[in-house]
C-alpha cells in the first residue's frame, strides 16, 4: 500500500507542476500567452498523468481487494515484483496512450480565434480553435477514451464490489469497521477522481456551462492532489496523535504568553 501510495504521491506532485506554475506566472505577470508547442507539451504531460492516475488507481483497488478478499493469499500475490509490475506498467501505459492523440493535435492548422477558454491547455477547448477537419481526432480521443481509461475504471469498480460484498458477510461489526477502514481512503480519492472527470467530460458539453465546467476541472487539477495527503495521513493513527500533540503545544505556548503579559501588566 505504501508503495503505491509513494508512486500517486510523485504522481500528483508532476501532475501539479505541469498547471500551477504556469497558472501562478499568469496571474502574477498577467501573461496568459503560450506558444503551440508549450501548449500541446503541457496538454502531454497532463493527459499522460490523468491516464497513469488511472490505472495506479485501478492497480491500488486490486491492491485493496487482495488483501480484503484473499488476506491468507496476499503476500503471496502481491509480492514485490508485481507491484513493481503494476506500477511500472501504469506509468507506461499512460505515457504512450497520448502520444498518439498529440501527434494527431499537432498537425492540426490554427487559423482562427486564438484564445482558449480555459485555464490550461485541454484537448476539446484546442481542438475547438483549429480551422482544419477534427473529425479523426474526435474519433482518435473517442478510441483512446474507451481503450486505456473504460478497463481501469471497470477494474476499480469491480474490485470495490467484491470488497463490499465481503465486507457485508462479515459477522462482528468490528471487523466490518476495521476491513472498511483499510479502503476507505482510497475509496474516496477514486469517488473525487473520476466524479470530476465523468462531471466535466461527459455531462458539461453546454456553453452556458463553461465556467462550472472550469470550476469542476479544479478538483481532479488541484483539489484532488491537494487534498489526497490529508485523507491518507489522517486515517493513519500515529499522524492523527502527532497532530493532536502538535495542537495541544500549540495551546500551551499561547497560554504561557498570555499569562506572562498579565503578569507584566
Amino acid at each position: 500500500m505504501y508503495f503505491f501510495l509513494g508512486n500517486l504521491s510523485c504522481l500528483e506532485t508532476c501532475y501539479t507542476s505541469t498547471i500551477l506554475p504556469r497558472l501562478l506566472a499568469s496571474l502574477v505577470t498577467g501573461d496568459k500567452t503560450i506558444s503551440v508547442s508549450g501548449c500541446i507539451t503541457q496538454l502531454y504531460f497532463c493527459s499522460s498523468l490523468v491516464c497513469t492516475e488511472c490505472y495506479l488507481l485501478a492497480a491500488m483497488s486490486y491492491d485493496r481487494y487482495l488483501a480484503i478478499c484473499k488476506p491468507l493469499h496476499y503476500s503471496t500475490l502481491m509480492n514485490s515484483r508485481f507491484c513493481l509490475q503494476l506500477a511500472a506498467g501504469s506509468w507506461l501505459n499512460g505515457f504512450l496512450a497520448v502520444i498518439i492523440l498529440v501527434s494527431f493535435l499537432s498537425q492540426l492548422l490554427f487559423c482562427g480565434p486564438n484564445e482558449i477558454d480555459h485555464f490550461y491547455c485541454d484537448p476539446i477547448p484546442l481542438r475547438e480553435l483549429s480551422c482544419s477537419d477534427t473529425h479523426q481526432v474526435i474519433l482518435m480521443n473517442f478510441i483512446l477514451a474507451y481503450v486505456f481509461t473504460l478497463p481501469p475504471f471497470l477494474l476499480t469498480l469491480t474490485s470495490y464490489m467484491c470488497i463490499i460484498s465481503t465486507i457485508l458477510r462479515i459477522p462482528s461489526t468490528t471487523g466490518r469497521q476495521k476491513a472498511f477502514s483499510t479502503c476507505s481512503s482510497h475509496l474516496i480519492v477514486v469517488t473525487i477522481f473520476y466524479g470530476s472527470i465523468v462531471i466535466v467530460y461527459l455531462l458539461l458539453k453546454h456553453d452556458t456551462l463553461k465556467d462550472l465546467n472550469k470550476v469542476l476541472s479544479l478538483c481532479y487539477t488541484v483539489l484532488t492532489p491537494l487534498v489526497n495527503p490529508l485523507i491518507y495521513s489522517l486515517r493513519n493513527r500515529e499522524v492523527k496523535e502527532a497532530l493532536c500533540k502538535a495542537v495541544s503545544k500549540c495551546g500551551f505556548h499561547q497560554n504561557v504568553q498570555i499569562h506572562l503579559h498579565n503578569n507584566v501588566t
